[in-house]
């Protein structure tokens, strides 16, 4: 016998004690991983899968005020009422109406504002701290110090609109101008976020490539529009997404400073279901809607990642 079938069977003995201490460090791994993730997946259970849950039954079911408990099993009947409530329809449309307009005014402000105070300028430090004051003001206490400015009596926007000659506007009791209103003091509060965000992927941006463009002559719009605004596209799509899930949660602000009203004008969803489940009592019908709008809410975020994705993978 010689050297090499002595060192064959050594070297397969060798491999397969490796294969084996191998499949050991990989079990060993995935039990250390799920063991630190236990903790957490716990906590989402209780906060989030039971109620979810709990929120589902309801839907399908009536609830007994008693007890809080699921009474009498009522299949689709729930679904089918809300269907055709045309006050969780009109809710829908004005809850499109607010993320059709305040999302691109919010990106587009936001964005804007980090580029400028991203560039070098005495004083841009104090500026950026101040724009962090809105994101930490509780939105019920923003809404009502804003329908305080806007009230049409004593408010500082009529007053200062008074000096130049102009009239009196109801803000808040004109159904056009109430939608509007609810979207200024949405964007008020929320672009900062957004400044946050974009300053923050500015700053990280290498810097390389710009001086290579400076040194190259590139005038500052070929900049943006060819080195800057790729680099940013992945960022941007992210925020969007992110924002959009904080903006279909809007509930706060039309409750403290409009309550939906004048009519319907601002009821958005989020508010309807409120006024369903806590001042009519319609938990069934309110659960539904809830329903109704996680599952479109889910089906719009899947949609945006996927677009954010090919965004990323485009540039």
């Amino acid at each position: 016998m010689n050297a090499i079938q002595i060192a064959k069977p050594i070297s397969g003995l060798a491999q397969s004690k490796s294969g084996r201490r191998f499949q050991k460090y990989r079990v060993l791994d995935f039990f250390d991983r799920w063991t630190f993730m236990v903790p957490a997946a716990v906590l989402l259970l209780a906060v989030l899968a039971y109620p979810l849950l709990y929120t589902v039954q309801i839907s399908f079911a009536k609830l007994d005020l008693a007890t809080f408990a699921p009474s009498e099993w009522v299949g689709w009947e729930n679904y089918a009422t809300v269907l055709t409530d045309r006050g969780f329809l009109n809710s829908m449309k004005v809850t499109a109406i607010y993320l059709v307009l305040a999302l691109p005014i919010q990106m587009f402000l936001g964005f804007g504002i980090a580029f400028l105070i991203n560039a070098e300028w005495r004083g841009r430090g104090l500026i950026r701290a101040l724009f962090l004051i809105p994101m930490v003001i509780v939105p019920v206490v923003a809404g009502g110090v804003w329908k305080m400015l806007l009230d049409p009596l004593w408010g500082v926007f009529n007053w200062m609109g008074s000096l130049v000659g102009l009239p009196t506007v109801d803000w808040l009791g004109d159904p056009t101008l109430a939608m509007v209103s609810i979207v200024m003091i949405d964007t008020w509060r929320w672009t900062p976020f957004i400044v946050l965000i974009a300053s923050a992927a500015l700053m990280a941006l290498p810097q390389d490539v710009f001086e290579a463009a400076a040194v190259d002559g590139t005038r500052w719009w070929q900049t943006l529009r060819y080195i800057t605004m790729p680099l940013l596209a992945p960022i941007i799509a992210a925020t969007f997404v992110v924002r959009w899930l904080g903006a279909v949660k809007m509930f706060d602000i039309a409750l403290a400073a409009t309550r939906g009203g004048p009519g319907q004008s601002t009821n958005v969803v989020n508010l309807y279901i409120y006024e369903q489940a806590f001042r009519s009592l319609k938990f069934g019908e309110s659960s539904a809607m809830a329903v109704i709008i996680l599952i479109i809410t889910v089906i719009l975020t899947l949609i945006f990642l996927a677009m954010s994705k090919k965004l990323e993978d485009r540039f």
